[in-house]
């Protein structure tokens, strides 16, 4: 199966889905991007042994490749609640 870069978009979505399940707790939310960090170097982890054809050849890189992966979780949080807040997505 050639997952290749749906790999890294998969990390992504998963360390979102974290993201959003530490929302919901009591946890302050300062430490979403941390945890979605750390989320996303271990699914980069992972991924370098589980998937073939994982962009990164050794641990270091798919660590770095997940906790970008995290990252981007957030950012993406970022920018839909920004740009919703911009066009009021509330009041659709």
């Amino acid at each position: 199966m050639d997952l290749g870069i749906a790999g890294v978009a998969a990390i992504t979505v998963i360390a979102y889905v974290i993201g959003l399940l530490v929302k919901a707790t009591r946890l302050n939310n300062k430490w979403i991007p941390i945890i979605c960090a750390v989320s996303g170097a271990v699914l980069g982890i992972a991924g370098l042994f589980v998937m073939p054809d994982f962009p990164a050849g050794d641990v270091i890189s798919a660590a770095a490749v997940g906790v970008v992966s995290g990252l981007a979780a957030t950012g993406l949080d970022q920018t839909v609640k920004q740009v919703c807040t911009r066009d009021n997505c509330e009041e659709s």
